[in-house]
């Protein structure tokens, strides 16, 4: 029964890529027939049916490993457009670098831009219908993994409550401890003491076992990852850490011995951190290299005229695991000694009128693409604080340095989500430290385009903490 479903596992995947090749090729055909009757010029010198191989190839090598999640039984449709995105990213970085080094002698630039568009759209779009398809498929009992619990503690009880919904296509046929638990015997069977487990396991059909049974009984634990192996089953144990930590945490091992760690960050991924960095050192090199020097020139002249001082102020911050570095802004205040100790209030009589302006539309932050184009910034993530402020709230807030495992960003997710400003409260700066360490924990390039977006909607409708 688990070969037919891991060969079920297996076909789906395959389905899926099949269907991603085909939608991308019928894309591609259209897009192809369309171009030259819209008079806009040829789309490349080579044949048809080279590049829809090529592009095939090309789409292949970029989703061949781990490229489809959504037959897991807990993937969400947010992980499905993010999975989507890093494949389509590396899909177009991988084509684009073909055709360069193929030495196509004519090749539309906007062909290209508006076929990945419309091909990450679609795949979108494909992939979550699919996965509604598959979980209402499993909402009718088809395609389900039998579960058993042995013990039946507080985390058994949180795993259940993980498990319940029907469209995840798991089926708890119930459990075994040395009583009866009255919470878990709410919603599933209690099926007797650890030492019958065995006997069910012969006589029944059992895909999963979750076990949070204490080592004192591990003989009888080593007769079940046994039964386990042999019978194409899967073992998994569920430590007793929720006593004392009610978070989320993540497995890893260190040779053959297991860890569990508190944070998990996407960008601790080489592929996302490429993604990010490339987004990054292309976004912010465009604007250095055009409408900055203008800008420059422009808000230079307006700073020196209203306010004796330099253009720029810079200032020491923490940026990626508390590493100092000069962060740069269009001075908005007069020069004065308490720069690097008091936040700016609303009414603060150290801005200058120019400079209050800037501040409310964030003109004052655009010299820190500076920042983001050395890499010691980036535009997305949380904030940089003053050297002072880090090592005052590093001790009075938990996990306060946490927010340091990334690097700092213009803007982010705890700006566009209401702690902007000043922080007169210590509850105001601990909600920015959660909505930092939740950015972190969460990233996806989707989510910085939005970060982005919200920033610059903000600006257009104003905030009323932007001082």
């Amino acid at each position: 029964m688990s070969q037919i479903k891991n060969k079920t596992s297996r076909l789906l995947v395959c389905s899926v890529i099949l269907g991603d090749i085909l939608i991308m090729n019928a894309l591609f055909t259209c897009l192809y027939g369309l171009w030259p009757k819209l008079g806009i010029g040829p789309v490349f010198s080579g044949g048809y049916w080279e590049m829809v191989s090529f592009n095939t190839l090309c789409y292949i090598l970029s989703t061949y490993y781990n490229g489809v999640i959504l037959h897991l039984r807990k993937t969400r449709n947010m992980h499905i457009v993010g999975r989507v995105t890093k494949n389509c990213i590396k899909f177009a970085v991988i084509s684009v670098a073909f055709i360069a080094m193929a030495g196509y002698d004519a090749i539309s630039t906007r062909f290209l831009i508006l076929f990945h568009a419309l091909n990450f759209l679609s795949l979108i779009i494909w992939r979550i219908y699919v996965h509604r398809l598959l979980r209402n498929y499993r909402r009718h009992g088809r395609n389900s993994s039998f579960c058993i619990y042995l013990g039946s503690d507080s985390n058994m009880i949180e795993l259940y409550n993980e498990m319940s919904d029907k469209s995840s296509g798991y089926r708890v046929l119930g459990y075994f401890d040395n009583k009866p638990h009255p919470r878990l015997s709410e919603n599933i069977p209690y099926l007797g003491t650890p030492q019958e487990a065995m006997a069910f396991l012969e006589s029944n059909v059992v895909h999963n076992v979750y076990s949070c049974l204490p080592s004192s009984q591990s003989q009888l634990i080593l007769e079940v990852i046994q039964w386990t192996e042999k019978n194409f089953a899967h073992f998994f144990h569920v430590p007793h850490v929720r006593n004392y930590l009610h978070r989320r945490m993540w497995f890893d091992t260190i040779g053959d011995v297991p860890i569990l760690s508190l944070h998990n960050a996407p960008l601790n991924e080489f592929d996302n951190r490429f993604i990010k960095r490339s987004f990054d050192l292309l976004a912010s090199g465009i604007f250095l290299c055009t409408l900055f020097p203008f800008i420059y020139l422009i808000v230079g002249a307006i700073i020196k005229i209203t306010s004796p001082g330099p253009i720029f102020f810079k200032q020491k911050r923490n940026g990626i695991n508390g590493k100092e570095f000069w962060c740069y802004k269009f001075r908005s205040m007069k020069v004065n000694k308490d720069s690097d100790k008091i936040q700016a209030t609303k009414n603060d009589p150290r801005k200058t009128k120019f400079g209050d302006f800037m501040r409310k539309t964030n003109i004052d932050e655009l010299p820190q693409l500076i920042n983001v184009f050395l890499g010691e910034m980036s535009l997305v993530g949380p904030r940089p604080h003053m050297l002072k402020h880090t090592e005052e709230y590093s001790e009075l807030i938990d996990n306060y340095m946490v927010r340091h495992f990334v690097k700092p960003g213009i803007t982010g997710w705890a700006q566009v989500t209401g702690y902007r400003g000043e922080t007169k409260e210590l509850h105001q700066m601990e909600g920015r430290v959660r909505a930092d360490i939740w950015y972190m924990e969460h990233w996806s390039f989707l989510l910085d385009l939005f970060i982005i977006y919200k920033t610059f909607a903000n600006v257009v409708k104003g905030e009323k903490n932007a001082y």
